[in-house]
């Protein structure tokens, strides 16, 4: 500890008179044994003889390492730390006369510190709680050096060397821990990829129901225009009937052309080796629509329309 200390007897200025004080450094004068003032940075003037400089304090901010040291956490877990305190002196006086040697106290009272945070926290506290650990260990030594005329700027702790077993432990743990991440965001991936690929048949589905729907109401809206326009063609032409029923009679024996074309089978009336009757059947079909048109056509014509008037 002789390199950090901030005062050593052997390179005590001596009373020449007259002394210049340097800056950010305060002298302690003894009269006669007894304590006499404080000099400030500037020129000094002392009895010879009579005062002595016993004292040199800087007031400046001063680093001391913390060596390593081992404290066990609360779950029983050994640690190695070490660690670097930032003090500065505020009181001359108290720092020369508070204590003996106010840099091993106050190196004493942060490893004693140390020592008691972490004993009230787990592993895993410490590594996440480092900062606040800090903070707690600052506290504590100020409220103990009080008296000491010395202030506690920051405490850091440098570095945590947990044992080799438990530090392998933590390895594999994270990486359990990342292979299980990794594993849940595939598999969130892998559903979501399902539910857009349902989405998008679902979609494709309704899309789908709905040409097939507009085609059948376009289809039947045509059929409707077509039949009206029908209707309205044979009720103005006088033989609308006669052609209609033509047309359907000669769709019928074109049909019987058809079907031996699209099948291997066909069933035949058992006269349809009589192309003659065949024909006549045609014919009678359109001969019973006509028969059926007039009939309607009579009925619906009310009495005494086609009477002549005397």
């Amino acid at each position: 500890m002789s390199t950090l200390n901030f005062f050593q007897k052997e390179r005590l200025p001596a009373n020449t008179i007259v002394r210049f004080v340097p800056q950010q450094t305060a002298w302690i004068v003894e009269r006669m044994g007894k304590f006499h003032k404080i000099l400030n940075p500037g020129v000094a003037v002392l009895i010879p003889f009579l005062d002595k400089i016993s004292y040199v304090q800087s007031l400046k901010e001063s680093a001391v390492e913390i060596p390593t040291q081992n404290a066990i956490t609360a779950d029983n877990v050994s640690l190695e730390l070490d660690g670097i305190l930032y003090i500065k002196v505020m009181d001359a006086y108290k720092a020369c006369y508070g204590v003996e040697d106010f840099q091993f106290a106050v190196s004493q009272l942060a490893q004693t510190t140390m020592r008691s945070e972490i004993g009230s926290l787990t592993l895993d506290s410490v590594l996440k709680e480092r900062q606040q650990l800090n903070i707690n260990i600052n506290r504590a030594i100020n409220d103990a050096s009080e008296d000491w005329g010395v202030k506690c700027l920051r405490y850091e702790i440098r570095d945590i060397h947990p044992p080799s077993n438990v530090l392998e432990a933590m390895h594999r743990q994270v990486s359990a821990e990342r292979s299980k991440r990794a594993e849940i965001l595939e598999s969130e991936g892998i559903r979501q990829s399902r539910i857009n690929i349902a989405e998008g048949e679902k979609q494709s589905q309704i899309l789908k129901s709905e040409a097939a729907k507009q085609e059948q109401i376009n289809n039947a809206a045509a059929m409707s225009k077509s039949l009206e326009l029908i209707s309205n063609t044979i009720k103005q032409n006088e033989y609308g009937h006669e052609a209609i029923n033509l047309q359907i009679a000669q769709d019928y024996i074109k049909q019987f052309g058809n079907l031996a074309k699209e099948t291997n089978t066909i069933i035949l009336p058992s006269n349809m080796s009589d192309i003659g009757q065949f024909m006549v059947s045609g014919m009678k079909i359109f001969n019973d629509l006509n028969k059926d048109t007039k009939k309607s056509t009579t009925t619906s014509t009310p009495p005494g329309a086609n009477e002549k008037k005397d």
